[in-house]
């Protein structure tokens, strides 16, 4: 399959491993990767936060950018992230259709319509859950928001999760509470974001793992913080690292986890 990849914001200017272990992931699949240059933000925290209508440039040029896809150029697109799947299934078209841009919305709709989360592309679409990953280490897995209510991606993180080599899994306690990050939601309301990322890490903490995984870097990015400050020795990584990782080609683990360190 020829797939397109949107890389997120968040990723591509301050994680940028992700959306290239995605790379390295698709393409040992035996996939091409294109990476469409022009690509910027999906317009999901202007419209979370409200200014729908300085969100219609934003969508419009990653509408233009991924139309490719409805065209048949490219066989699907692949986002490394729940939350800015969500907003290209629910609010590009939407944006559009209120802006009166009715060719658009429907261009955003055709998008949309070939647009997966990497789990759900893996398992529905290309339709594997071994990938031939290695990765010897304790793992616990975080369902972010998005990913769980509002794309529903279920247990399919979890499959891939199971059918890697060596792997040890934990289970999270209340792995389906949101750890406080929200985008904005974090800044217009610090304490009550402070107070579920302490819950959050609490029960990180709690299962020994060397690294948390998620499917969202914002999310990671809330939690590995507050793992940092508080020297838990957990790392965190997105899911598509350790998809990458082979004993050929090992993903090391992230500075700092107890993997790494002594532990006096």
């Amino acid at each position: 399959m020829r797939i397109a990849l949107a890389a997120t914001c968040i990723a591509d200017t301050l994680f940028p491993a992700a959306p290239q272990a995605v790379v390295r992931l698709l393409e040992r699949l035996g996939h091409e990767v294109v990476f469409p240059a022009q690509q910027a933000c999906c317009g999901q925290m202007h419209v979370n936060s409200g200014y729908v209508a300085e969100a219609v440039p934003v969508v419009r040029n990653f509408v233009q950018t991924f139309a490719p896809v409805a065209d048949d150029a490219w066989d699907a697109v692949v986002i490394p992230s729940g939350s800015c799947t969500g907003s290209v299934r629910h609010q590009q078209a939407a944006v559009a259709r209120r802006a009166g841009l009715d060719d658009l919305a429907a261009t955003a709709t055709a998008v949309a319509a070939r647009t997966y989360e990497l789990s759900e592309l893996l398992v529905d679409v290309l339709g594997v859950t071994d990938v031939g990953a290695w990765f010897p280490h304790r793992v616990t897995y975080h369902p972010t928001c998005h990913s769980l209510r509002m794309i529903g991606v279920g247990e399919k993180p979890l499959r891939l999760l199971r059918a890697v080599e060596d792997i040890d899994l934990a289970e999270l306690p209340r792995a389906d509470s949101c750890c406080g990050f929200g985008g904005t939601f974090a800044l217009k309301n610090a304490d009550v974001s402070a107070a579920m990322l302490a819950d959050k890490t609490a029960n990180v903490r709690s299962t020994a793992a060397d690294v948390l995984t998620a499917g969202d870097m914002s999310c990671l990015m809330h939690i590995g913080g507050g793992l940092s400050r508080q020297r838990a020795g957990v790392g965190a990584m997105h899911l598509a690292e350790i998809l990458a990782s082979t004993r050929e080609h090992p993903t090391p683990l992230p500075e700092g986890t107890f993997s790494q360190v002594s532990v006096a």
